[in-house]
């Protein structure tokens, strides 16, 4: 089983908003083992563009912190899953626990109603 797993990061771990993130973390797994990590930095920011422009790097699935509905609807449209409400902590620690089925998860949307503000969301990242 091969998957790729992409992980946004902000200082070297799980940037809990999505679309706020410095690099992505993008993990190639091969039979449940991490065969190589690489960061790399994205486009800048625009709504709707890193669920395709992750989709396009060949990416099956992707473990976020909060993450809005629009994000989310991209992603299941290119056919990536997504795993939302993951603690901050490194990608190999968070790809180890998603593959042993330990990592824990509290789905964080971000809401911005469609206004594009991306911090009076009230939900506290």
């Amino acid at each position: 089983m091969k998957k790729i797993i992409a992980v946004p990061l902000e200082n070297g771990v799980l940037c809990a908003h999505f679309g706020h993130c410095q690099t992505f973390a993008i993990v190639n797994v091969e039979n449940n083992l991490i065969t190589d990590i690489q960061e790399i930095t994205p486009p800048e920011h625009v709504p709707g563009l890193y669920p395709r422009w992750i989709a396009d790097k060949g990416a099956t699935d992707v473990i976020a912190g909060g993450m809005g509905p629009m994000a989310v609807n991209l992603f299941n449209e290119a056919g990536v899953n997504v795993f939302a409400g993951a603690p901050v902590d490194t990608p190999t620690n968070l790809v180890t626990n998603f593959l042993a089925g330990k990592l824990t998860l509290s789905a964080n949307y971000c809401d911005h109603h469609g206004n594009g503000d991306h911090h009076g969301h009230g939900l506290q990242h």
